[in-house]
């Protein structure tokens, strides 16, 4: 007699009648898939013909051949640009400009990877380029009318006035910023230090550091000694990557014998812009030395990074991720800057964050709100666009690896783009409270009795303003902006 087949007992009989009809691919906003990483080949430009593979993946060549002006560019495009951009450049640079040109090549090939090479077609793919658009921004893309917003202030987040010692900013109760160079590899145009960072343009003659970096670095040691309430250190600039390795190193080794200290981020947007720096086997190892250290003690060493665009993420920034992450360091995360025309849309947010997460071995950590600086009010986007964008990209990613928007609110600090106590839209003003204090809310000095200062007894019931950009506002709130009222009055929105 046959049997019929015995099923497992945690597993139902099924037959073919009786399967449930296959549901067909439902339509989403985002359509995820997955694509590979590309390193465009820098030979399509004039200049670059005959660059080896052996130059391109040289720290020290792609610095030495980083752009800086209009002359070297065209050294480099040849007849691909056409006067009309060089013109556009020029009255950038002039009038509007707050930060240096430097482009290493890893950041220029990015730029139009695909266009057609005739000078017109190219100009326009490398004018409408999502990279090009921060990195080497021109008069088109400023705002006639707005260029600058009418509050923007060169260190719009008050950094230097929280200056514990020179470069160390106590902004939070457990956390400083470090400041351990003015310097980049490369400089991007909305930079939020561009008061300190970068050589002068016409337009902003640069604060300087004053002490000697090893001077500095001892008063930072000192003060982190005296104030044990400190348990992570953000280490930053400028770009760690012109911190040369063996002072780096020292001075995180030395910062490792603090046991207050729990959490070391290192800062560096040379991971996207020049990878070829951290993939030297003389930093790498550098690097594992310290992790090894780090590791032992218990303290979480991590690399934060800056990528925008999904054409920033190449093989090479995958690699040099991963160097990274096999010598020791616990996470390599990334932290952009959300802006207009480069990742304002939930498409371009997502195709970025699948590359970094998916394909670079880079968590997407936060997207900021452009800051406040001057010369930004083209890139900045207005924060009821910022809190749709964080509601579109939610359910797409990981949970851990979806990113937060925030806006960092001038004296308070980031806050989550849903975090606002109440906003205008009219007038594009939205306020904002801190559960802390800091060195801006003293209301007098400390004693050596009591050398806490006392904080200002109503520092946490204040609402601090921050300002969507004044173009995008209703017509009523762009005429506000532009009325006869004076800076000062306008203040009284504070």
């Amino acid at each position: 007699m046959d049997h019929p087949a015995i099923q497992p007992a945690n597993r139902p009989a099924t037959h073919p009648a009786t399967h449930p009809p296959a549901h067909p691919p439902i339509r989403q906003p985002y359509q995820y898939a997955r694509t590979e990483l590309v390193e465009p080949d820098w030979r399509r430009l004039p200049g670059w013909r005959r660059v080896t593979a052996a130059q391109w993946r040289d720290a020290q060549w792609q610095r030495a051949h980083s752009v800086q002006n209009a002359r070297q560019l065209r050294a480099v495009v040849g007849n691909l640009l056409t006067d009309r951009f060089y013109d556009e450049l020029a009255v950038d640079q002039a009038e509007f400009a707050t930060m240096p040109i430097l482009l290493p090549p890893q950041v220029l090939n990015t730029m139009a990877p695909g266009a057609d090479t005739t000078p017109e077609a190219f100009t326009e793919a490398f004018l409408a380029d999502p990279v090009r658009r921060y990195m080497l921004p021109v008069r088109a893309d400023r705002h006639p009318r707005w260029p600058s917003h009418p509050l923007a202030a060169r260190d719009s987040l008050h950094e230097a006035d929280m200056w514990a010692v020179e470069g160390l900013t106590h902004r939070y109760p457990t956390k400083v910023l470090a400041e351990l160079t003015a310097t980049c590899p490369q400089y991007c145009g909305q930079c939020t230090r561009m008061d300190l960072v970068g050589t002068s343009t016409p337009q902003v003659a640069k604060t300087r550091l004053r002490l000697r970096p090893a001077d500095r670095q001892e008063q930072m040691l000192d003060y982190l000694k005296r104030t044990p309430s400190v348990r992570d250190v953000v280490l930053s600039g400028g770009d760690l990557a012109n911190v040369p390795w063996p002072r780096l190193e020292s001075f995180l080794l030395r910062l490792l014998d603090l046991g207050s200290v729990r959490d070391i981020r290192l800062a560096s947007k040379a991971v996207v812009g020049l990878p070829q720096h951290w993939l030297q086997p003389a930093v790498l190892a550098g690097v594992a030395r310290v992790a090894a250290v780090a590791a032992r003690r218990a303290v979480n060493l991590a690399v934060h990074t800056h990528a925008n665009h999904v054409r920033s993420v190449t093989p090479l920034v995958a690699e040099a991720a991963r160097a990274l992450l096999d010598a020791g360091v616990r996470d390599v995360r990334n932290q952009g800057v959300l802006m207009r025309g480069v990742n304002d849309t939930t498409e371009d947010l997502l195709d970025l964050c699948f590359a970094l997460q998916g394909e670079a071995n880079v968590l997407p950590y936060y997207f900021y709100l452009c800051d406040l600086v001057p010369g930004a009010e083209h890139w900045r986007t207005p924060l009821h666009r910022a809190q749709h964008l964080q509601e579109a990209i939610m359910g797409y990613l990981p949970g851990y690896a979806t990113p937060r928007l925030v806006c960092d609110v001038p004296r308070v600090g980031k806050r989550w783009v849903h975090q606002a106590v109440a906003y205008d839209r009219e007038r594009g003003i939205s306020y904002w409270t801190k559960n802390y204090r800091t060195s801006l809310d003293a209301d007098a000095p400390g004693t050596p009795d009591a050398p806490e200062a006392p904080g200002a007894p109503d520092a946490l019931d204040r609402r601090h303003p921050y300002y969507d950009p004044v173009d995008t506002l209703p017509e009523a709130g762009r005429r506000w902006w532009a009325g006869p009222s004076t800076t000062t009055a306008r203040r009284g929105a504070r």
